[in-house]
């Protein structure tokens, strides 16, 4: 990818996790098992779905897509970060930088568009459960994901296309584990406000897209059960949408807990967090969030269980 003419800068030195050289090893072992635990668990839920037909539905095709993306949002950045604290070579190539900027974003947005997706979901399931199949047919399924995927690769392309034309001069040190975008913009001896209008614009957008999708559906589900209460409709309720909504209060509460909420930490030791919680804590917990609390998956792996054992 060209750069400017007048970046000195070949290379970005990413400084990692702010840990103590004797607690390196700690956590090296930590997080990799969390990686692995991650691979793992959403591997099976990709595989429990392709398997079995009874989970041959909209919702568990939107889930399949939401692990493959948390396999991928968190590859991009960890196994770097696991070589870097195990090798301690901290240089990442500007083109290697760039490059992992833009799956990062590209992953950032799908994840995003997806649980507003999922919200949509559930939302027609319960509102409209007699037009569920004909509402959410394959080609709706289809176009939706797809969307995602579009509008997500448009969002990373024009930051990275945009970021990769400033110059860097000087500094080249990233105190972060990865190659994030606003870090970058701190290194840039360029004007950066057109960068930072795109960032709030689109950002904004973005974030109203898929919160406003969850809240809205999520509304409309309230006052569907609150029409007709039952205990027996609460518990349907639950049980369909517990997942996806302990899912997003995990994702987007960890957000406003380290952005919103004063705290006397420091701002990079925080976003460090939640950069973590964003790539490590919340893919390797969702496939626990579905499996636990899902009846479908939970049938499903007791059927593949028996037939490993089987054999």
């Amino acid at each position: 990818m060209k750069r400017g003419n007048q970046s000195s800068v070949s290379e970005f030195i990413l400084l990692g996790l702010p840990i103590q050289p004797e607690h390196q090893g700690m956590y090296y072992t930590l997080f990799g098992a969390m990686y692995l635990t991650m691979m793992l668990g959403n591997l099976l839920i990709i595989l429990l779905i392709r398997l079995y037909s009874r989970l041959h539905t909209p919702m568990y095709f939107f889930l399949s897509h939401l692990a493959f993306t948390d396999i991928s949002f968190s590859s991009v950045t960890t196994p770097k970060m696991l070589m870097n604290m195990q090798t301690q070579h901290l240089s990442m190539p500007f083109e290697g930088c760039i490059t992992q900027l833009y799956f990062f974003l590209l992953f950032v947005a799908v994840d995003n568009f997806l649980l507003g997706v999922m919200a949509y979901d559930r939302y027609v399931a319960i509102c409209h459960p007699l037009h569920y199949m004909v509402i959410m047919r394959e080609e709706l399924c289809d176009l939706l994901v797809a969307g995602s995927w579009f509008l997500s690769c448009m969002r990373a392309l024009l930051h990275t296309l945009l970021l990769s034309h400033l110059s860097f001069c000087a500094d080249n040190t990233i105190p972060h584990f990865f190659c994030d975008l606003n870090e970058l913009m701190k290194l840039t001896c360029s004007d950066t406000s057109l960068n930072e209008i795109l960032i709030f614009s689109e950002g904004g957008v973005l974030t109203l897209l898929a919160v406003g999708s969850i809240l809205g559906s999520y509304i409309c589900i309230g006052f569907t059960v609150l029409k007709v209460p039952s205990t027996k409709k609460i518990c349907k309720v639950l049980s369909t949408c517990g997942s996806h909504l302990f899912l997003v209060f995990l994702y987007y509460g960890t957000l406003a807990i380290i952005y919103f909420f004063p705290s006397s930490s420091n701002s990079q030791v925080k976003e460090i967090i939640a950069s973590i919680m964003y790539t490590e804590v919340t893919p390797m917990l969702n496939p626990f969030i579905y499996s636990l609390r899902n009846r479908d998956m939970k049938l499903a792996l007791g059927i593949l269980w028996r037939r490993v054992l089987a054999k």
